[in-house]
């Protein structure tokens, strides 16, 4: 990936203002064929995309641990879920099970994941630009595009798509 990953911050904060209010029109009428150009979108950008020259959600942010995520690994590792949590995560302020500290523990020096096949669904799921009813995100979005090159660009690309 080409990307400085060090401007994508400010280039995602210089068009924080377009976004949002791109987001706000989206949210009130969103086109009827939104979920299909999304994934088209996201599918586009990510046949050019590779994900371990970046790894930049994995060394800036942490995923959400659901309890299925949580036995699922926890079973992965051999241990009791209370173990797995008190060796690896902690409460967040909206009681949610977060990692205790970025970068992610399971991130090698190679940018693979250590536990990619049992991985959370936050982390399968991210940068969330393929999700249905995209326009209910767009909160999420924002914060995204701060992290996520590729989302970035789907979200530049997108407003060149659809038109409001």
């Amino acid at each position: 990936m080409d990307e400085n990953l060090e401007e994508l911050p400010k280039r995602a904060k210089e068009k924080y203002a377009e976004n949002k209010k791109f987001f706000a029109k989206l949210k009130k009428r969103p086109p009827k064929d939104l979920d299909y150009t999304m994934q088209q979108l996201h599918h586009e950008e990510f046949e050019r995309t590779d994900c371990l020259s970046c790894a930049n959600c994995c060394k800036t942010t942490g995923p959400l641990f659901t309890n299925v995520d949580i036995e699922r690994i926890a079973k992965h590792f051999r241990l009791r879920p209370s173990q797995f949590i008190d060796q690896y995560l902690r409460m967040d302020e909206e009681n949610d099970y977060v990692l205790q500290e970025v970068p992610c523990a399971f991130l090698g020096a190679d940018n693979y994941c250590s536990i990619y096949d049992v991985r959370p669904k936050a982390c399968r799921e991210f940068p969330h630009t393929d999700r249905k009813k995209f326009q209910q995100i767009s909160n999420l979005t924002l914060k995204n595009v701060a992290i996520c090159p590729a989302a970035f660009h789907i979200v530049e690309e997108m407003k060149k798509r659809i038109k409001l």
